[in-house]
């Protein structure tokens, strides 16, 4: 597994440098635990802290009890992890000072009530989805990981730009195939709050109550509108990435029409071809490929997710590895310079439900989650740690097994003192990990704190 025979694909000697971004969306809670929805106040807070310097990486949701920290393009890990640390710092900060926390996980865990805005990009997905279904996407919070492309690659136009060199498409349609096949992988590696609405299912909640699916009878968001919401198949080539694109935008625009939403509105929120595009694996108008299965989680689990997808895209990228999708295996395979891969229909099938509902000793998810770690080749770091502990726990760690064995649930039912609890848990558990995070930028002899 680890000798490839790939040529190199990129001109001159080295890997191309792409840039990265990261965003992750919170919830804000009062000092309580109780849900807040002070965003405003709590975003205003951020730009007096800041002087207006680093406010940019900080944005309101489409529920105001939600907001979104990013990062802006960086060139390493490193880079990003320190980026992260300082604006989620700054997020820390600004809330403790009006009485708030910053709760970093998938779903909040006891009823919850979003308080929807009014901006027109969001009511036209309210009104279209249904105002019930939607208010789903309002009760989960998500992390996306941003891959940068060549420049160019990607225009709202035409999805695929016709100006892309053949280079550059091959990269788009690589790391597309790629993070298609990884989804599975990092929905187990990010399953983060199990309870939704004070209920334990067994199912990762952010996952089945955002995308839903009709195959296995999970009611969630897009349940009956996969085109726009659900993983969508492999690319075959650069022509059909670009017919999917299209066929998204068109079934969004029969859904609007169904529903009765006015075009107009669609259009005066920025309705270009990428908008409406809230699959896990997306291009961006950016010009980036966006990752957006990730629960939103303790920063340590998302780094080791994010590590594994940076790990696996510099191998394709190194080695100038195809990826083709096959029907018969369950796990990453080099031959020649091809990387195999599932193929569709077991991973949105066997696998996309494993890593969804099945336990951390799954062999469904542990063999494919081995075989990916062997690919990405981890030396140190996180996805090293990572391997160890399935070496010697025989599963692989994630905040939702930690949280099962740490906070009680009767008959699947989570009290409300439990479940706040769990919050004020979580809250702290991510002012910790940033502090750890923040101390390994620090120059020697000098410390740093979350709040």
């Amino acid at each position: 597994m680890r000798h490839f025979s790939g040529g190199k694909g990129y001109e001159g000697d080295k890997p191309p440098d792409r840039s990265i971004g990261l965003e992750q969306e919170f919830f804000l809670v009062e000092d309580s635990g109780e849900p807040s929805v002070r965003a405003d106040e709590f975003l205003e807070r951020c730009r007096e802290v800041s002087e207006g310097d680093g406010a940019a990486c900080l944005a309101p949701e489409w529920v105001k009890g939600v907001v979104e920290v990013n990062t802006p393009p960086v060139r390493s890990l490193a880079d990003l992890e320190q980026e992260y640390a300082g604006n989620v710092r700054l997020a820390l900060r600004s809330a403790r000072e009006i009485g708030l926390r910053i709760y970093p996980l998938g779903t909040y865990p006891l009823p919850l009530e979003p308080a929807v805005r009014e901006e027109p990009d969001y009511q036209v997905q309210v009104r279209t989805v249904g105002p019930e279904r939607f208010m789903d996407a309002g009760r989960c919070a998500g992390t996306h990981l941003h891959l940068g492309l060549p420049a160019g690659t990607v225009d709202t136009e035409h999805g695929l730009s016709p100006a892309a060199s053949e280079g550059a498409r091959k990269e788009l349609l690589d790391l597309y195939n790629l993070a298609t096949a990884l989804d599975p992988a990092l929905i187990f590696l990010s399953r983060s709050c199990p309870f939704y609405e004070g209920r334990m299912t067994g199912l990762s909640p952010r996952t089945t109550r955002y995308r839903g699916s009709d195959a296995f009878g999970w009611d969630g968001v897009y349940r009956h509108l996969p085109e726009v919401g659900a993983l969508r198949p492999y690319a075959r080539n650069p022509e059909h990435l670009v017919r999917q694109q299209f066929d998204r935008y068109e079934t969004w625009l029969s859904a609007m029409e169904k529903a009765g939403v006015n075009l107009a509105l669609f259009l005066e929120s920025g309705g270009d071809l990428l908008r409406p595009a809230w699959n896990p694996v997306r291009l961006n108008r950016q010009g980036t490929l966006e990752l957006r299965g990730l629960d939103s989680n303790l920063p340590e689990a998302t780094f080791a997710a994010v590590e594994l997808v940076l790990a696996s895209a510099a191998r394709v990228r190194e080695y100038g590895l195809t990826v083709t999708p096959n029907e018969e295996i369950s796990t990453f395979e080099v031959s020649g310079g091809r990387l195999l891969v599932p193929g569709f229909e077991r991973l949105s099938g066997e696998m996309f439900r494993a890593a969804v509902s099945g336990n951390a000793e799954d062999p469904t998810t542990t063999t494919y989650l081995d075989s990916i770690l062997e690919f990405a080749e981890p030396a140190e770091g996180r996805l090293e740690k990572l391997r160890d502990r399935r070496a010697r726990e025989g599963a692989y760690p994630t905040t939702e097994g930690e949280i099962l064995a740490t906070h009680a649930a009767e008959n699947g039912l989570i009290s409300r003192e439990e479940g706040l609890r769990l919050v004020l848990w979580a809250c702290e558990e991510l002012e910790a990990q940033v502090s750890r995070l923040d101390r390994q930028f620090e120059p020697e002899g000098e410390t740093a704190g979350a709040s």
